[in-house]
């Protein structure tokens, strides 16, 4: 139906057959709809034996139109997986156990990496947690797909600190993308280790340089890991050095002239 076509266009949906359309009591417009394929596992994707019928309807939440909230709604069957035993059918527009469609996910997603976490939840209009869920399954999902590992020639490590108390977290982004890679609770040598265990040693051969801070507990690991790639050191700190180096010597030059009375000198 022409309505059918128009919502599909709008909710970015494809393969699924559109019943109705409807405005909740709360002013929220829900799209009635079904998948064409109702017999594939929600976990893997495999084609799998109907179980039953599940809970009855249930909704996800999709993108705002304009100012409205929006949700779709279609029955939730349970299939019987060889892998995964029974769980819920796959459904086209969404994440397996998410109760979301998968462009609400990717938008929130893409909006984490541009602006802060609590925007983020204001603008969705979702709660603070629920952001963090929701990234936690748009992230497992592409590590299925390819390995943030994979290709690396130019890295940084640091550490970041993300609450009150001296708690770190050890990061790793890739110079040529700009992208973050790896992050690990904790600040200390073991943790740096890991990093290089996961990395492998293949991938550890093809690297060519390590920017990182003068902090030994990275630049010790980095130089028995892989001893062929250049070392960079942050200028923030070398130049922290220097200035400190240049206060050292000031001081002594400003008390030997002190102490041998010449007073225009130490001014």
């Amino acid at each position: 139906m022409r309505n059918g076509r128009v919502f599909a266009r709008l909710l970015g949906l494809d393969r699924v057959v559109f019943e109705d359309v409807m405005v909740d009591e709360d002013g929220s417009v829900v799209v009635a709809v079904r998948p064409r394929d109702r017999s594939r596992c929600g976990v893997c994707g495999r084609r799998s034996p109907g179980y039953d019928r599940g809970e009855g309807r249930r909704r996800w939440r999709a993108l705002d139109l304009g100012t409205t909230v929006c949700f779709l709604e279609a029955e939730a069957p349970r299939v019987r997986c060889k892998r995964h035993g029974v769980v819920v059918a796959a459904v086209p527009w969404a994440r397996h156990d998410s109760r979301f469609t998968r462009s609400f996910e990717d938008q929130v997603a893409w909006l984490a990496c541009e602006c802060s976490k609590r925007a983020v939840s204001e603008l969705m209009r979702i709660a603070w947690l629920t952001v963090g869920r929701i990234l936690a399954r748009v992230a497992a999902e592409k590590r299925t797909r390819f390995d943030p590992l994979d290709h690396l020639r130019r890295i940084g490590i640091d550490e970041l600190s993300y609450r009150v108390g001296q708690r770190y977290i050890t990061v790793v982004v890739d110079h040529d993308t700009g992208r973050l890679v790896w992050a690990c609770e904790g600040r200390d040598k073991k943790t740096v280790g890991r990093f290089f265990a996961e990395l492998g040693k293949e991938r550890k051969a093809g690297l060519e340089l390590v920017s990182s801070d003068m902090g030994e507990w990275i630049t010790r690991v980095v130089a028995k890991e892989c001893p062929s790639a250049t070392l960079c050191l942050d200028p923030f700190h070398v130049l922290k050095l220097a200035t400190d180096a240049l206060d050292e010597v000031r001081r002594e030059v400003w008390n030997l002239a002190r102490r041998s009375g010449d007073a225009a000198g130490a001014r």
